[in-house]
């Protein structure tokens, strides 16, 4: 019981060193592991913004809005295309023509300015503004 008094400052040292080197490893896995959920998360964001850049810089945008003109007959339509800027007018458009023009317009990666859908009776009047 004496030799325990004598070493008793040596065994609380021990111990506190010991507690130190345990919460020291658990405070470096906590580190690494919320640096791979960062890095994973960065290589998520990082594919999104490739993903986007191809939908967005489609180098056959023109060609994809230019079929929008062909989807109503040419006397329906007032066609204006500057660019890569496109105002459009539809005019007199029937109930299956106005769904796949809208259908149309929705599925094209184009940055929507205005948009402009008015009943005239029985027919349809579109006015169409966008750029990409």
């Amino acid at each position: 019981m004496t030799q325990l008094k004598a070493y008793k400052n040596e065994l609380i040292v021990g111990v506190a060193f010991l507690l130190l080197l345990i919460s020291f490893a658990y405070k470096q896995g906590q580190a690494s592991s919320q640096s791979d959920t960062s890095a994973g998360n960065a290589v998520q964001e990082l594919k999104e913004v490739i993903s986007l850049q191809k939908i967005w810089g489609d180098k056959k945008m023109s060609t994809k809005i230019d079929k929008l003109k062909t989807i109503v007959s040419p006397s329906k339509v007032k066609w204006n295309k500057k660019s890569k800027k496109l105002t459009a007018s539809f005019s007199t458009l029937t109930n299956q023509e106005l769904n796949a023009l809208i259908t149309k317009m929705m599925n094209i990666a184009v940055m929507i300015q205005k948009l402009e859908v008015k009943k005239l009776g029985t027919t349809y009047q579109v006015e169409f503004k966008c750029k990409w």
